[in-house]
């Protein structure tokens, strides 16, 4: 039975069944789910929307445009929201936990591995089939969402203009703001003057920073440890470059915990296994305090997402019902998915490097377009096929 997003209702009717199917849906996700987040996203709609009915493309995209507003990373957001929706709140920390595990789990290896060794694993092999395939999947969620995204010529005009805005290199989360700021004042301008929005209808956007954990200290310790990820985790906006800087400033800079090349090592980390990006704090952890570190690292950098989706789950159909924040996510919408388009640009070109790789890219967007193909087989099947040509030196 299909639910609709904005109706914020219906979650655990199905009592554990729910959440035992939301559960098992984003653990597999957690284990397969290479690419980022705007694969990610792909990958989940393609599941929640397409395959299994559980809202529709509009709800999906209220969902997105709402993660794009607080702090944190979307995707995991993403399915922190689903999982609130399906089954309540139990679903809201099964979800998050399930798709967030996976990755920390793969990570900590990793890391063990790179403390042992000094390097990490080779994963050229499996890389060379998946990026391009991700490519494919995000290709048909792009078309999916932007047919229900763009609902007239002023959406589809905000929308190019911050789609060439992010490849000039503007900033997203000022593009997204402004892409919402403008279709809602222009949606809305014909009642403008008779009836100007009243303080008490202006929805306060979650996402309160905390103060930086200052005072110099030098010492690693897990306590300092667990504020410096919360912190991080409570304030950051936009991609894994955003997260590297991040990390930077507080690891290398002012701690003098990690080498430069260690964090690179930890942000590759991160991109290259499957789950949330943000898992190269758990590789952090793990370099710095074992175990207890990774466990640590983990929960500061991903609590703050918890906690911003449970405050803000029941404002999205309040805003969706304001024709003022209804613009809002309207223009949020479109900008978030013109990201999505330039991120899927820049992706293309490191991914895509020769004809296989291109074939890849094709054969997987006709399998997910014309044959409806679950996108994890596809990625499987591109992991494999990529293995066979990399092995070839294709």
């Amino acid at each position: 039975m299909t639910q609709d997003a904005g109706q914020g209702q219906g979650a655990g009717r199905s009592g554990g069944s729910d959440l035992r199917e939301v559960v098992g849906l984003f653990l597999r996700l957690g284990f397969t789910a290479f690419g980022g987040p705007a694969a990610h996203v792909a990958l989940m709609r393609d599941e929640v929307v397409r395959r299994r009915g559980w809202m529709t493309d509009e709800s999906f995209l209220d969902l997105l445009g709402a993660t794009n507003l607080i702090p944190g990373p979307n995707s995991t957001e993403m399915a922190i929201h689903i999982g609130r929706l399906r089954a309540g709140w139990a679903g809201l920390l099964g979800a998050g936990l399930a798709f967030i595990l996976p990755a920390a789990g793969i990570v900590s290896g990793l890391a063990w591995a790179y403390e042992q060794y000094g390097t990490m694993p080779a994963v050229e092999w499996m890389l060379y089939g998946i990026k391009p395939a991700i490519i494919g999947i995000i290709l048909g969620a792009l078309w999916a969402l932007g047919k229900k995204a763009v609902k007239g010529r002023l959406t589809a005009a905000v929308g190019a203009l911050a789609l060439v805005l992010y490849l000039l290199g503007v900033n997203e989360i000022a593009l997204l703001l402004a892409a919402g700021l403008v279709v809602m004042l222009l949606a809305n301008l014909r009642n403008l003057r008779r009836a100007p929005p009243s303080v008490t209808s202006i929805l306060p956007l979650l996402g309160f920073p905390l103060s930086a954990v200052s005072g110099g200290a030098i010492v690693f310790s897990l306590p300092l440890l667990f504020l410096t990820f919360l912190k991080i985790g409570s304030v950051l906006y936009g991609s894994g470059y955003v997260l590297l800087a991040f990390l930077r400033a507080d690891f290398v800079t002012r701690l003098g915990w990690l080498t430069d090349r260690q964090l690179l090592d930890a942000i590759a980390v991160g991109q290259v296994t499957p789950g949330p990006v943000f898992a190269s704090a758990t590789f952090i952890g793990y370099l710095l305090g074992g175990l207890p570190g990774a466990a640590l690292a983990t929960l500061g950098i991903f609590l703050p997402s918890f906690i911003f989706v449970a405050a803000s789950h029941a404002w999205i159909p309040r805003m969706r019902r304001s024709p003022w924040f209804g613009g809002l996510l309207d223009g949020v919408n479109v900008g978030s998915l013109a990201l999505m388009a330039g991120v899927t640009v820049q992706l293309g070109r490191a991914s895509i490097v020769d004809w296989p790789t291109a074939a890849i890219a094709v054969l997987a967007t006709v399998a997910i377009q014309r044959g409806r193909v679950n996108p994890t087989w596809v990625i499987l099947c591109a992991a494999l096929l990529g293995a066979a040509l990399f092995l070839l030196h294709l």
